[in-house]
């Protein structure tokens, strides 16, 4: 007997597949778990042709070969295992080594149907494990709860040195973090994310001098550099242009060797900013004299002396904080315009266009990161859950200099 139509919703619109028993096997994977038993479990939809126990199929995203040793039947809360699903039937298949959530498998080489869509995670959480012995336990379980569930990230920033959970709300995240303790059994703490801030400088200071001696009995130090240092901005576009040194020694008073020493010495001192410890950008610096000793002088000396004087320098060229700023378009009906705009503006956001999509509008602005959380929960209850939005990370502005001391103060555990 011919079956009805089979309607898959994908990305916002409906796809309408015909079971056909004779044509081409074709599956579509739509959920993954992770059984502590089985491994893996695919859930799929037979879109046409049969899935028969131990049948080769091609995963259309990566085009590897995928053997379906055992298949499934489901039957209320249980699985049963059968010789094969015609199209249309729902059953799942455990231990596929590379087919994820979304994935389609077929017989006729790399077809595919539309790709599900998945929304973009609004909120993220940091978690740590409870117990230092339980670290490599919550990375493997984090890694296994992506497997099931594609909407959650995880991603470890470098700065922060967080592991950061991305999802679609805090009941979203909720639920990951009793899952991490119910299902595997790790506990977790959650905390606060923190802001990835810069340091940068907005004066130039000339002809710095640092002298880096040291004698200790046996070979001593010596190294004096002089050097300059200043805002180092792109006159085209206005923006910073990183790190940059200039070699501007003359008549051998630095040995050509011991020049990147000094050059190395300033990175360094680049690492930890001279206001709250976070790294400097957007600095120019520029050698200018110095002197050495044939003896005492060494790469190791000339590497204190660069850290030493940019440090100096840097304390006396206006050193300002810098801050991540987004991109956030949101997505509301009209009658919530003046809330939502207004409401960016508390967050000391800039509003920077705004304009009509599909009967709703979208309004575009620019707000500090360390504005940004809690902003769902907040967007829902003031629009009712009619409003939606979205953000990547956009430039980094300074801080007002009231909010910036704070963050100096906090930083320094005043």
């Amino acid at each position: 007997l011919d079956r009805p139509p089979v309607v898959v919703t994908v990305g916002g619109r409906a796809v309408e597949v015909v079971p056909d028993r004779a044509a081409d096997t074709l599956v579509q994977v739509f959920k993954t778990a992770v059984d502590p038993y089985l491994g893996h479990i695919s859930y799929f939809r037979v879109l046409t042709g049969t899935v028969e126990r131990d049948i080769h199929l091609t995963n259309g995203r990566t085009g590897d070969d995928e053997r379906l040793r055992n298949v499934m039947s489901l039957q209320g809360g249980e699985s049963v295992d059968v010789d094969r699903l015609p199209a249309g039937d729902i059953g799942a298949v455990s231990k596929l080594h590379a087919t994820l959530t979304g994935d389609t498998l077929s017989a006729a080489g790399r077809a595919t149907v539309p790709a599900i869509g998945f929304p973009t995670p609004v909120l993220e959480m940091a978690v740590t494990a409870r117990a230092r012995a339980d670290e490599d336990k919550l990375a493997n379980a984090l890694h296994r709860l992506v497997d099931e569930d594609p909407v959650l990230t995880v991603t470890r920033n470098s700065e922060t040195h967080q592991t950061l959970l991305g999802g679609l709300g805090e009941t979203h995240l909720r639920n990951v973090v009793a899952r991490l303790e119910r299902k595997f059994g790790v506990q977790v703490d959650s905390e606060d994310v923190r802001v990835a801030y810069r340091e940068t400088i907005r004066r130039e200071v000339k002809g710095h001098s640092y002298t880096h001696k040291k004698q200790t009995g046996g070979s001593g130090q010596f190294a004096k550099v002089v050097m300059s240092i200043g805002p180092n901005i792109d006159e085209e576009t206005g923006t910073g242009a990183g790190y940059e040194f200039v070699n501007a020694v003359t008549g051998g008073r630095v040995p050509k060797e011991y020049i990147p020493s000094v050059d190395q010495g300033a990175q360094d001192a680049l690492q930890f900013g001279v206001l709250a410890g976070y790294p400097m950008v957007d600095v120019k610096v520029t050698l200018e004299d110095g002197a050495y000793h044939d003896v005492d002088s060494s790469e190791l000396a000339f590497k204190i002396a660069g850290n030493q004087a940019f440090k100096e320098a840097a304390r006396m060229a206006k050193p300002v904080l810098l801050e991540p700023m987004f991109a956030v378009e949101v997505t509301t009906p009209e009658s919530f315009l003046g809330t939502v705009i207004g409401d960016i503006n508390s967050r000391r956001g800039q509003v920077r266009a705004q304009e009509e999509s599909h009967g709703d509008l979208v309004v575009s602005a620019l707000v500090p990161l360390s504005e940004m959380f809690g902003y769902v929960g907040d967007l829902r209850s003031k629009t009712s859950g009619q409003a939606s939005y979205s953000m990547e990370f956009d430039s980094y502005a300074e801080v007002p200099s009231n909010i910036a001391d704070e963050i100096v103060k906090k930083a320094r555990g005043e």
